[in-house]
């Protein structure tokens, strides 16, 4: 990063409350180039606006429904080698999970920040990328330390 260029980072939530929580954060992210990864397409206009930032919509999709993850999973690698981000920083759900896995492979720092719903044990895919992440952060002191490599700084969002 020594050639002044600016850190380019991804911001992938589900629209809904994962969006709500990333959108919390906007202090660690708003003064690089950032863009969003998201799942609904009535939310795009709103981040535009409100942001200035380029939106990717790729649409919902869950364990239970294979064939989506596969045309959300395409998508992502679109997006990803398109943008080739420095960070990704997600709140989940699937997509987020897709999108991390995808950028750590093309070379990004990624950053997890498991919902505070998830107050037993992080979720699903928060589980998946907390075996590749940089940073794994949960919102519940009895989940940190475990064998996720999670960390607690207390609740974020």
């Amino acid at each position: 990063m020594g050639s002044g260029r600016r850190l380019k980072i991804c911001l992938a939530a589900s629209s809904g409350g994962h969006l709500n929580q990333l959108m919390r954060l906007e202090g660690a992210w708003r003064d690089y180039e950032a863009f969003f990864v998201t799942t609904g397409s009535m939310v795009a206009g709103e981040l535009r606006e409100r942001y200035g930032s380029r939106v990717w919509v790729v649409g919902e999709s869950n364990h239970l429904h294979p064939f989506k993850v596969l045309g959300v999973f395409v998508r992502c690698v679109g997006i990803v080698l398109r943008e080739r981000p420095d960070i990704v920083i997600s709140t989940g759900a699937a997509h987020g999970c897709l999108v991390c896995a995808l950028g750590k492979l093309a070379g990004a720092r990624v950053v997890w920040i498991d919902s505070i719903a998830n107050v037993e044990r992080p979720s699903l895919s928060g589980r998946i990328v907390s075996r590749f992440a940089d940073l794994f952060i949960v919102q519940w002191p009895d989940i940190a330390g475990r064998r996720w490599k999670a960390e607690y700084y207390g609740q974020l969002v």
